[in-house]
């Protein structure tokens, strides 16, 4: 496992990923991720988006090249891991900051009742806001765009493309990601 930005030495390396599985939609912090990935690996891949990690993996096919990133504080990440030790083996791990992640409005300077937010970054909503979980940061500024909820918590860039209200900006989290693939190198 790696933890660097540097490229892969170990001998993990050997086996090629080339399509890496992850939760969607367009625009969320693992998608860019993946990216960065592939990137750090000096090579080009393919993403494939899910609804949930859980999906990505029934999804996935079984054959090489082929693996899973996961953001590690995604909820219930321990229960996809251990109920896939058939199927999925860590073999690498990096880490890099998220997009900036924000507490965003439909309009400025509203009451906030009830805020959208995946269930790992949730604890940033309000003390006193009902909080409707989503699938990803990506869906609940969807959901608030079309005023299922007052706010939601998500990163600036699916604010940015619902057209958002920063209420607040807390910033890019240094994050850990995983990558699971579909063989065991050990």
């Amino acid at each position: 496992m790696t933890t660097s930005s540097a490229p892969q030495s170990s001998s993990q390396a050997a086996f090629v990923i080339s399509v890496l599985h992850t939760l969607g939609p367009t625009g969320t912090n693992c998608e860019a991720a993946a990216y960065e990935w592939f990137r750090r690996q000096g090579r080009a891949g393919s993403v494939v988006l899910h609804d949930t990690l859980e999906q990505a993996v029934e999804q996935m096919p079984s054959e090489p090249g082929v693996a899973l990133l996961s953001c590690i504080v995604y909820p219930d990440l321990h229960t996809l891991v251990f109920s896939n030790l058939d199927v999925l083996w860590l073999i690498d791990s990096f880490v890099m900051p998220t997009h900036r992640m924000v507490l965003a409005s439909r309009v400025p300077n509203c009451a906030i009742n009830t805020v959208a937010s995946h269930p790992a970054p949730r604890l940033l909503a309000p003390n006193n806001a009902n909080v409707k979980l989503m699938s990803s940061n990506s869906k609940a500024a969807s959901a608030c765009k079309a005023g299922e909820v007052d706010a939601c918590i998500t990163t600036s860039v699916a604010s940015d493309a619902a057209g958002l209200y920063i209420v607040r900006d807390f910033g890019r989290v240094p994050m850990g990601f995983a990558i699971h693939g579909r063989f065991n190198p050990y």
